[in-house]
């Protein structure tokens, strides 16, 4: 009897493939509607006269801000420092859950600089003991490895990068790809 039920099994499984197997391709009704499927988000300088004035939520990609906002993460925002020197028109923002405490934030900056300040900013914090590496993006400037003890990523701790007519600043060199120009 088990012979016969699998001998009909495997028919009616033959007969289902074979039902399967249009010989067309499908058509989608003309009707049907797909889901709606956002452009991805870009992220630009500003192409007008009209200057921006960075916040710590328009200097990160909004995604960001969301994911640490769903966390329960709120910001403090102050002027955006290279040592002792204020950028006035720059922000730098520490975001984390401020109800505990903890050392567990994330730290992003962005200011305008003009080369002849930034120059100085580099020669100022290379004086104080940070590193100096030159790349294709720009000039980082990162805190002495030996500061660190045991923390950043790749021995990287607190990181500027000083690009064309800007200086980006995050708690590591890794972090600095989520900086971005306010728009």
């Amino acid at each position: 009897m088990t012979a016969a039920l699998a001998a009909g099994a495997a028919l009616a499984l033959a007969g289902c493939a074979a039902s399967a197997a249009p010989d067309t391709a499908p058509s989608v009704a003309p009707t049907a509607e797909g889901p709606t499927i956002a452009a991805p988000a870009t992220t630009s300088t500003p192409t007008s006269d009209e200057d921006v004035t960075p916040t710590c939520e328009n200097i990160i990609p909004q995604a960001t801000a969301d994911d640490f906002t769903s966390l329960g993460w709120t910001y403090q925002s102050e002027p955006f420092r290279i040592g002792a020197n204020a950028l006035d028109e720059g922000i730098q923002c520490k975001w984390g859950d401020t109800k505990i405490a903890s050392d567990r934030v994330q730290i992003f900056g962005w200011a305008p600089i003009d080369a002849a300040d930034a120059a100085q900013a580099q020669k100022d914090l290379v004086a104080a003991g940070w590193k100096v590496e030159k790349a294709d993006e720009g000039t980082y400037v990162t805190e002495n490895p030996e500061w660190l003890g045991g923390r950043g990523v790749d021995g990287y701790g607190l990181t500027y990068l000083f690009g064309d007519g800007w200086v980006k600043l995050a708690d590591t060199k890794q972090s600095l790809v989520l900086v971005e120009s306010p728009t």
